[in-house]
């Protein structure tokens, strides 16, 4: 008589266990990923740009109690907050309040706290900036350009936005050179600009001399560049003499007597 093999129903049982196993580690990465996330889903709750808004416009209130009125060229530039934003939701309303009594003519830093069973605060820094016209190209600017009218238009933007040296009226610009190329939309500064030269070099202009108070006039040439008030080398054209002179306007240099 043959006695039936005694691991017959082993390998169903075995197939079971692998797949509780399989399914067993499933679990365990979905919890595991799960606890990973959350601290991800949490932020980006409080990231919300609605609690955003509400947390700067809250800043902004508390901060304009602490100045006077803002004039129309004047406006409150809050935060930025968004990388404090490590906080709960909070269940109460929040309330701000001046972080310190001593702040500057022109900005203050707001404590926005949450008074829950578990609390928590924040600052947030809010600055008063001020909005100016400036001088921007109409078009692109080459370099050498005499600037004229239609070569500027005015706009206005924050300071805290605007380059050292720009130009809040666009009439400084008018009749000076661009110095390199400039922009279409770019603001002017003075940077970019140079007063138009007064004497090119090869030109005719006339000398002008003071000898024992009297004015002299006699026909010179240049032999260097100049702007307004530069100095230039220009040959007397009577005597052939080079001297240096003082570019005083267009043709006109007067001569410097030792």
């Amino acid at each position: 008589m043959r006695t039936a093999p005694k691991f017959r129903r082993a390998a169903p049982i075995r197939r079971f266990a692998r797949a509780l196993a399989a399914f067993a580690s499933l679990a365990s990465f979905a919890a595991f990923a799960a606890l990973a996330l959350m601290p991800l889903l949490a932020a980006a709750e409080v990231s919300d740009p609605q609690d955003t808004a509400r947390l700067e416009a809250l800043a902004k209130s508390e901060a304009a109690l602490q100045f006077p009125k803002l004039t129309e060229r004047q406006r409150f530039l809050v935060g930025p907050i968004e990388a404090q934003l490590q906080h709960e939701r909070c269940s109460r309303p929040i309330r701000p309040v001046v972080a310190s009594p001593q702040h500057m003519k022109d900005r203050v830093m707001i404590e926005l706290r949450c008074e829950d069973p578990k609390p928590w605060h924040m600052f947030v820094p809010v600055r008063i900036v001020g909005i100016s016209p400036v001088a921007v190209a109409a078009h692109a600017i080459i370099a050498g350009t005499l600037i004229k009218a239609g070569d500027l238009k005015t706009e206005e933007h924050d300071i805290s936005e605007l380059p050292l040296g720009f130009l809040d009226d666009p009439s400084i610009a008018i009749g000076l050179t661009a110095a390199r190329p400039i922009a279409g939309g770019a603001y002017l500064t003075n940077q970019q600009l140079v007063a138009a030269k007064a004497v090119q070099r090869g030109q005719s202009v006339t000398l002008i001399a003071d000898a024992g108070g009297m004015s002299v006039r006699m026909a010179g040439r240049a032999l260097s560049d100049g702007l307004m008030n530069q100095r230039v080398r220009v040959q007397n054209l009577s005597s052939g003499k080079i001297v240096e002179g003082i570019a005083r306007s267009e043709q006109v240099v007067e001569i410097i007597l030792q």
